[in-house]
């Protein structure tokens, strides 16, 4: 990428089928679906599709075991397959895996592979996928999807044919499946530990070229189980500021833009000029607290940060509207979400007697944010205004957007925060466990962990929901994400740009999902 192409970028910086039964997601007209397909047209093949996205910087690899970031995802998901993939309703979906059955106990599954191949043409066998685990689950490593894949007992589990596995658990797991869709769990081939320089995957595009923190471009790989894409090509293009995207979309030097905030998209919806695509309440809104140090480690400071976060003003100030305040609790509207707890409000009164109590009176704390995500600043400056009023004074430092999400995830007391879409459970394993490679708010407690080890050995669904509900009551007495909202995901894209799923959150199987669209 060089000034002359993009000179805006350049110069300013990106679950539950159960069983063997399950069928696979039917695609209608290469849309997603029939409404969107028809009202596209009819699908065009070929051309390179330019995708803007915030970035990670020179730090940037495309092992898919790292993958953190939005961008790191969806050149995960171009380059790699998993077994499954979330589907719009938060319900494993088969990919690789062309079906999964348990033994009656639910700590053995046998999972059976779809005749896939990899980009060299070698076949997807039972061994990638276990050396594949097993690289995730390396305990000297720190790879995304390790405490998703920890029910998994990797040294029993087998191959029993070249496209069948048994997976033997440690315990047994009613939603097995959700493990297999776990964010980061793509399958690699066996042996492969080099990603940077040519990465094999079984995906539907093929490495042509990575410059980290700059660009990448992949080509059709027209072998694909699930059907070649339409593109001959698509880029990924790293523009860290919202505008740099925003303006590279207008002068027709990308045609998608990744997470647009709530402002632009009301300036150009309906425009005419670009497409703006919101994807519905998708993304949790959250201040981190670390409850392993000062002042957090004080519940009562904890329950005093619930109870001076305004909802509503943070939703309408930092999202524009766009979105519904939060119950601070992860999976609105998702399976097990505990809709059934009171809706907390601002009681800045109680909010300072709980601080009294903890003797934090004239409490001074810093809040980490950054640019590197739509409506962080903003919500920075609310909460800081908020907090004043029941006496707290927040410093808010502003963060590189090349290295927040790593410098804040072990450093600071308290920080903006963001997720996107997957289970609630997956939520739990990956951020609330004492082993979770991601637990920003340093939330250990072993007999949590032994209630989500409940949870998932639990056959019955009104069972295990109690559990989950008991987990959350607790998560919302006393945990460390304070969640004030789920904003809209917004994406822009040019109107030549077809078949964007309207419906899929951050995430799940069809969002960027980039084998699926056309340039008209």
């Amino acid at each position: 990428m060089n000034d002359e192409r993009f000179p805006g970028l350049h110069r300013r910086g990106f679950l539950a089928a159960t069983t063997g039964a399950a069928t696979a997601l039917a695609l209608t007209g290469c849309g997603g679906s029939g409404e969107k397909a028809t009202s596209d047209g009819a699908p065009r093949r070929g051309g390179r599709l330019r995708a803007a996205f915030a970035g990670g910087g020179a730090s940037e690899t495309l092992d898919p075991h790292l993958a953190s970031l939005f961008a790191d995802a969806a050149r995960a998901k171009a380059l790699f397959d998993k077994l499954a993939d979330y589907g719009a309703d938060l319900s494993a979906r088969p990919r690789l895996a062309e079906r999964w059955e348990p033994n009656k106990t639910l700590d053995r599954w046998q999972v059976t592979l779809r005749k896939a191949v990899f980009h060299d043409g070698k076949p997807v066998t039972a061994e990638d996928v276990l050396y594949s685990y097993r690289r995730i689950a390396d305990p000297k490593q720190a790879f995304r999807a390790k405490a998703s894949l920890e029910p998994i007992d990797l040294d029993a589990s087998r191959a029993t044919g070249e496209r069948s596995i048994e997976f033997v658990l440690k315990r047994p797991t009613a939603e097995f499946p959700n493990v297999l869709a776990s964010f980061g769990a793509y399958v690699v081939p066996e042996n492969a530990t080099e990603f940077d320089d040519r990465p094999i995957g079984s995906g539907p595009f093929r490495f042509v070229s990575f410059a980290p923190g700059r660009s990448a471009v992949f080509r059709r790989f027209d072998d694909h189980w699930d059907g070649a894409p339409l593109l001959d090509e698509i880029e990924f293009v790293v523009a860290g500021e919202e505008s740099a995207r925003v303006n590279a979309l207008l002068g027709g030097q990308v045609e998608y833009a990744h997470e647009l905030n709530p402002t632009t998209a009301r300036a150009h919806e309906g425009g005419g000029q670009i497409e703006i695509v919101r994807l519905r309440n998708s993304a949790m809104q959250a201040f981190c607290m670390k409850t392993d140090r000062a002042p957090f480690d004080d519940e009562r400071v904890r329950e005093a940060f619930f109870l001076i976060a305004d909802r509503q003003e943070l939703v309408d100030g930092a999202l524009s509207g766009a979105g519904e305040i939060g119950n601070d609790l992860f999976g609105k509207g998702y399976e097990y979400y505990a809709a059934d707890l009171p809706q907390r409000t601002q009681d800045l009164d109680r909010a300072r007697a709980l601080l009294k109590q903890a003797g934090a009176e004239n409490l001074k704390v810093t809040l980490d944010t950054s640019a590197v995500a739509a409506g962080f600043t903003e919500a920075a400056g609310i909460f800081r205004d908020q907090a004043a009023k029941a006496g707290v004074t927040i410093d808010v430092k502003m963060g590189s957007k090349d290295s927040y999400w790593s410098d804040i995830l072990d450093g600071g007391t308290l920080c903006c925060y963001r997720s996107g879409a997957m289970p609630v459970e997956a939520h739990i394993s990956q951020r609330l466990l004492t082993d979770s490679t991601t637990n920003a708010t340093k939330w250990r407690h072993k007999d949590f962990d032994a209630l989500y080890q409940q949870a998932q050995s639990t056959r019955d669904r009104t069972e295990r929901a109690a559990v989950y509900g008991r987990m959350q009551r607790r998560l919302h007495t006393e945990g460390g994400f304070l969640v004030w909202g789920f904003a809209d995901w917004i994406i822009g894209t040019s109107r030549s740009l077809k078949g964007v799923e309207t419906k899929a959150p951050a995430n799940t199987l069809d969002w960027a999902r980039f084998d699926r669209v056309w340039l008209a």
